[in-house]
């Protein structure tokens, strides 16, 4: 079964073919970072305009990579939320297009749904673990959440960000130390060299009590928003230590802030939830620091860990095709969207769950 997947919910125009919903046949990505570097973030206007000359492009590059004809495809999946409005519609406008020209099924996808199922596009594991029960820890650019992911297509989120997420977080962090946008790799390449004890940054909640913050525990949720303060307040106050020749060990301790409260919270809910496996998936989850901390992580709790290819970490075309192909076969209810939803939540019934 073959599916068509595209992704414009952001600044990437993506799109791939998935043969059964695991094997990636061609994945076209197309990124827009260098027309945002020059205002440290993605432009709504930039990116849509982008996404505009290039669909055509990319989605007939997939195609002629997978070796694919029209005719052969089963189903066309997009991303239809959440993401940027001006954004999301481009992708979605083709997609239905397509799925109108070919007479194909189209599946609205939820991109969070998507970078979820991508650790299921790596050949290598065995296709019985989509049918464990997992906790994932779900860290983008714009998301930080643990969600229990049970048969590969139902969601409970457990925990979710309060304020800003851990890659936002990490741009940020990255703009107050001069570095370039996109902020989150600089920082890491910057903290190799460094020490990540030199500096005691505060680690938001871990510890905590454990009220309810709005629909979710405290203790199984994130902010960061301190972090930024703190470090803009060292800034301030220690100038010195921002000089090239200290920054490595103010990168790494700042990093080791935000990770160490991306564990905390995945090791109590693994914990809570009982599980066997975890998982990382996002654009976050390529940092190798990040990676080292996880498989610390097992060795304590003595679970599994799954790990999308880094190539399928950040938003592509190939986690949605999956996603999609997936909703299909395993029983998940396929979300009678009439269009895009900039806002849509990650529910288990997504077609309950549209704003």
């Amino acid at each position: 079964m073959l599916t068509l997947g595209i992704e414009s919910s952001c600044d990437e125009t993506a799109a791939a073919v998935v043969k059964d919903g695991w094997e990636v046949l061609s994945s076209v990505v197309h990124s827009q970072i260098a027309a945002h570097q020059p205002y440290r973030g993605v432009v709504p206007e930039i990116a849509s305009r982008a996404h505009v000359e290039v669909i055509g492009t990319i989605i007939g590059e997939a195609m002629r990579s997978a070796e694919v004809d029209w005719v052969d495809l089963d189903h066309i999946a997009v991303t239809a939320g959440p993401g940027l409005a001006s954004s999301l519609l481009i992708g979605y406008t083709a997609a239905r297009a397509l799925a109108a020209r070919c007479q194909r099924p189209l599946i609205p996808v939820h991109h969070l749904a998507g970078h979820l199922y991508s650790i299921f596009l790596d050949r290598a594991w065995p296709r019985e673990v989509m049918t464990q029960p997992m906790v994932v820890l779900l860290v983008t650019g714009g998301h930080t959440m643990l969600v229990r992911v049970d048969g590969g297509v139902q969601y409970r989120v457990l925990g979710s960000t309060l304020d800003d997420a851990a890659g936002e977080a990490l741009d940020k962090g990255a703009t107050l130390m001069g570095l370039s946008y996109p902020g989150g790799p600089e920082i890491e390449k910057l903290a190799r060299d460094g020490d990540p004890a030199r500096y005691a940054f505060p680690r938001a909640l871990v510890g905590g009590s454990d009220k309810s913050t709005g629909p979710y525990r405290r203790a199984l949720s994130f902010s960061f928003s301190g972090l930024k303060t703190s470090l803009s307040l060292h800034a301030r106050n220690a100038p010195e230590t921002m000089a090239p020749e200290y920054l490595p060990d103010v990168a790494a301790s700042y990093q080791e802030a935000v990770f160490d409260a991306l564990i905390d919270r995945l090791e109590r809910a693994a914990r809570e939830e009982n599980v066997q496996d975890i998982a990382c998936v996002g654009g976050v989850a390529r940092n190798q620091r990040l990676r080292y901390k996880l498989d610390e992580l097992v060795a304590r709790l003595g679970v599994r860990l799954w790990l999308a290819p880094p190539d399928y970490c950040t938003d592509n075309a190939a986690m949605i095709a999956g996603a999609g192909h997936a909703w299909v076969t395993l029983g998940a209810r396929i979300p009678g969207l009439d269009g895009i939803h900039p806002t849509w939540p990650l529910t288990v019934n997504q077609g309950d769950n549209h704003d």
